[in-house]
């Protein structure tokens, strides 16, 4: 048999081409924190009926054994110029794969594109890299991405879950100064999604509300690939923030006292708020403009997604004179 060596791999449209078929690729970019691995067990399950329908799904036990190795280059690699070109071939060819396969719409899920909660915590901040990290990004898929899906949390909320992770992760209690500069951080979603838009500038992105879409992977589904998702037959809540009786057991078992005191002694055992009131306040406000933003239209960068099917909702009242009192 004769082995045929290409002198180099196509890329971008001419690689497509070759393949002869074109596929959608949709990004779920996370963030950290608002269900995502939930929602990856959802798409495991969901393959072989997803498969049917030639839709794809790459996740972490994908996308983090090598696949985007490379693309966004770290301090301690080589050569880096070299590592970023080998890396985008690699995607390119394996999306190549998949469209010949029959593939209309690949979905990709893995919240680490966009950083860790690790470096927001050091940085105080949400996301802080994102613009670069997702630039490169998109030389990897080279103008065939037709959408991205960022889910966002209230920040008061989204923080305590990340803090509390971080303590079941090993990591210190962090002290009350470096709280207060979480709370009084002026970076927010609206940044985010600013930095996201400027990265992506003819990507369409999506916002999804985690707190509309909780435990509804198959809702959540339906609004990025625009088709019905194979149904929810499992309840489940993965990867979530340990309780405030299961923090006061990790530090017990490790013997840190002082963070056993800085846990303080709140009666509600099943979630650990770090913050006090005024900087919960802070932080919520701060979630409220960023929602008041995005329901606006976001300037145009953003989408929110609706949730249609969701129940229990008010009428909204009809227009007409209205009287103050009772």
């Amino acid at each position: 048999m004769t082995a045929v060596i290409l002198a180099s791999w196509p890329n971008g449209a001419a690689f497509w081409n070759r393949a002869g078929r074109f596929m959608d690729v949709i990004l779920h970019l996370g963030s950290h924190r608002t269900g995502s691995t939930t929602f990856q067990s959802y798409m495991r399950r969901s393959h072989s009926e997803l498969s049917n329908r030639q839709i794809g799904y790459w996740g972490p036990p994908r996308t983090r054994q090598g696949l985007f190795a490379g693309v966004v280059p770290s301090s301690s690699m080589r050569h880096v110029p070299k590592m970023q070109a080998r890396a985008v071939g690699r995607v390119q060819m394996q999306m190549g794969s998949a469209a010949q396969s029959g593939v209309r719409k690949l979905l990709i899920s893995d919240e680490n594109m966009i950083g860790s909660v690790r470096h927001n915590l050091c940085k105080r901040a949400l996301y802080p890299a994102i613009g670069q990290r997702m630039a490169q990004y998109a030389q990897a898929f080279e103008g065939h991405l037709k959408r991205v899906v960022l889910n966002v949390r209230a920040h008061d909320l989204y923080w305590a879950s990340s803090i509390a992770y971080s303590i079941g992760r090993g990591h210190c209690v962090l002290p009350a100064k470096t709280l207060d500069e979480v709370a009084r951080a002026s970076r927010t979603w609206r940044d985010v999604i600013t930095d996201l838009a400027c990265a992506l500038p003819d990507t369409e992105i999506r916002v999804v509300p985690f707190e509309r879409y909780q435990g509804r992977p198959d809702q959540m589904l339906k609004g990025w690939i625009d088709e019905v998702g194979p149904s929810n037959k499992g309840e489940e809540w993965l990867n979530r923030a340990p309780t405030l009786t299961a923090l006061r057991a990790i530090l017990s078992e490790r013997g840190d006292t002082a963070g056993l005191c800085a846990l303080g002694s709140q009666k509600n055992t099943r979630r650990w708020i770090p913050f006090d009131q005024t900087q919960s306040a802070q932080l919520r406000e701060a979630c409220a403009d960023d929602m008041h933003w995005t329901i606006s239209g976001a300037d145009g960068l953003a989408i929110l997604t609706e949730d249609t099917d969701h129940s229990g909702t008010g009428n909204i009242p009809q227009f007409g004179p209205f009287e103050r009192g009772q």
